[in-house]
């Protein structure tokens, strides 16, 4: 029997878009964290939003362990099934609880779809912070599917540049005609990680303790946590 060496492969290519992360988008990060900082610092929440299997990326930031306590997903009931159709983004805007000192997260690799740009757009007449994860160069070599010719990338205050190719996978394989290994999700997750903990690290440095989730799987984290998410239990259970 012949080895594969094509998941060793997998593993060569995210090291490299590691480093490429590391190298190209710490300004970004940075600005992002400083960001989410204000927005909790003056009694805001931190909303993230992705369409599809983007919503891997919003709930790795919202109510986990070692995260902020003030976060939440925006929940897509269609998971992605109508992101292409416009409207939809304005029907799910009614849907969401917004106040003025909130920030907000909204993922897409391609950065193409009425959904999202709509979302997008509706932050920003709110007057809210917007951090956008995207691939920057596939979405600039895409044509917009919303009628205003915009993409997701066009409305964001910070844009954290997954780097990802077009169709979003790195490995080829003899015999099919697409590639696979997709890396939006690992490359969406390390950079909103980096910048909640940049955030955190800015609220500590200025005198605030964050309110970070505590593993409910280690004693005592189940307390710590029901304490102080009752301080924002009016807005993390709102919808």
């Amino acid at each position: 029997m012949v080895k594969s060496f094509r998941s060793k492969k997998y593993f060569e290519e995210i090291n490299k878009l590691l480093n490429n992360l590391e190298e190209t988008q710490q300004e970004n990060i940075e600005l992002a964290g400083s960001i989410i900082s204000e927005s909790i610092v003056n009694g805001g929440i931190l909303q993230a939003f992705g369409s599809g299997h983007s919503y891997a990326a919003a709930i790795e930031i919202s109510g986990r362990a070692g995260g902020l306590i003030p976060s939440k997903a925006i929940i897509d009931p269609a998971e992605g099934e109508y992101e292409k159709i416009e409207g939809v983004g304005i029907q799910l805007s009614k849907k969401i609880d917004i106040e003025k000192s909130d920030c907000f997260v909204i993922i897409s690799n391609s950065g193409r779809n009425p959904l999202s740009i709509e979302l997008a757009k509706w932050v920003k007449d709110h007057g809210n912070k917007l951090i956008v994860v995207t691939s920057l160069d596939a979405s600039k070599k895409s044509n917009s599917r919303h009628s205003s010719g915009k993409k997701l990338y066009e409305y964001a205050d910070v844009i954290l540049d997954n780097l990802g190719e077009e169709g979003d996978s790195v490995i080829e394989i003899p015999g099919l005609p697409v590639k696979v290994g997709p890396t939006s999700s690992i490359s969406a997750a390390v950079l909103l990680q980096s910048a909640v903990l940049e955030a955190i690290e800015m609220m500590t440095e200025r005198g605030t303790l964050p309110p970070i989730y505590m593993s409910e799987n280690v004693d005592g984290g189940p307390d710590h946590n029901e304490r102080l998410k009752k301080e924002y239990a009016h807005r993390i259970y709102r919808k």
